[in-house]
């Protein structure tokens, strides 16, 4: 969630561009953001090393190279927003920056939002690295790290929410929800910067992804387009689900309420839940059913749906259709 420009090339976006920040640091013009309760930034630590964040970003660098000189009509476009940038946090930042911004919130105040709050929270960079490992590796579509860098808008609206929610946390909520907003209108993505979203999360197409204030979502969690994790009304307070770890939810699935879903969980494209699943059970349906028992507990985390993306295995527990 980072990026600076040493060179005078803009990445389209209105609102002036972020460029010419080679030699600026956000922390010239302003002391670092205080430090977050755990409940706020992901409490997983940081790598051990940068090992995993450089080699990603050292990736990404060949393949923009490589796309560069095969494709000229990307070649500045490509230099702008990856190989002018000496970070994955600069790059990062300066391409959200630009697609976020507007003729009254410029992309020169989005990008030192993002450069500073990525540069005091380490954990927020370890975030960006487990999405897009987890974007390359469970969707076969994505042909790069590079190209979910700068054309996955599900990972580019998790990314600024991170930083939303760092904000709300902070006080600084109209910036929040004003970040919200913006996220909502370019990426079709509406995630209220209070709720909570682990690492390793892949949105896939992301179209139409609502998730409520009060929800949480857990580490290592696969959502499809259209889906919503909702409330049921006018009830305030925590009225919104609890997603587990490693759970698949399907395309149009809508999760209403204060419900639990358990870690390992799927749940079917298009369906209603509107009551705890249990882990490691399938449902499915409107209202959603549970379908077939909880996988045995020798089962390994490797067969977490949420990593596996597995979506129809459980049809053979419940019908003799074959695909």
């Amino acid at each position: 969630m980072p990026a600076g420009q040493p060179h005078a090339h803009e990445a389209g976006g209105g609102g002036g561009g972020a460029a010419n920040h080679s030699n600026h640091h956000p922390a010239a013009h302003s002391p670092p953001p205080p430090a977050l309760p755990a409940e706020v930034v992901p409490a997983y630590p940081p790598p051990e090393s940068e090992d995993d964040e450089t080699w990603v970003w050292t990736q990404i660098k060949a393949e923009a190279r490589r796309d560069a000189d095969a494709e000229p009509a990307l070649a500045s476009f490509l230099y702008a927003t990856v190989l002018s940038h000496p970070s994955l946090p600069r790059s990062l930042s300066f391409h959200l920056a630009n697609k976020l911004c507007s003729s009254t919130l410029l992309s020169t105040l989005l990008y030192d939002l993002f450069l500073a709050t990525l540069a005091a929270h380490p954990s927020l960079r370890a975030a960006v690295v487990a999405d897009l490992l987890a974007a390359r590796s469970r969707d076969p579509a994505c042909v790069g790290f590079s190209h979910c860098l700068l054309n996955y808008k599900g990972f580019l609206a998790i990314q600024a929410h991170r930083v939303a929610h760092v904000l709300w946390a902070q006080q600084r909520r109209p910036l929040a929800l004003a970040l919200q907003s913006r996220v909502a209108d370019v990426f079709a993505v509406d995630i209220h910067p209070a709720a909570v979203v682990g690492k390793g999360i892949l949105l896939d197409h992301a179209t139409g992804v609502v998730i409520g204030e009060t929800a949480v979502v857990g580490d290592n969690v696969s959502i499809l387009h259209h889906v919503t994790l909702g409330g049921t009304g006018k009830a305030v307070g925590d009225r919104h689900p609890k997603i587990g770890d490693g759970v698949l939810i399907g395309a149009g699935a809508t999760i209403l309420g204060n419900v639990k879903i358990g870690s390992g969980a799927k749940i079917g494209a298009g369906s209603v839940v509107l009551i705890d699943v249990p882990a490691r059970s399938t449902a499915v349906g409107n209202p959603a059913r549970l379908i077939g028992g909880k996988k045995s507990e020798g089962e390994k985390d490797e067969d977490m749906p949420g990593e596996s993306m597995d979506h129809t295995s459980f049809i053979r527990q419940w019908s003799d259709y074959t695909i």
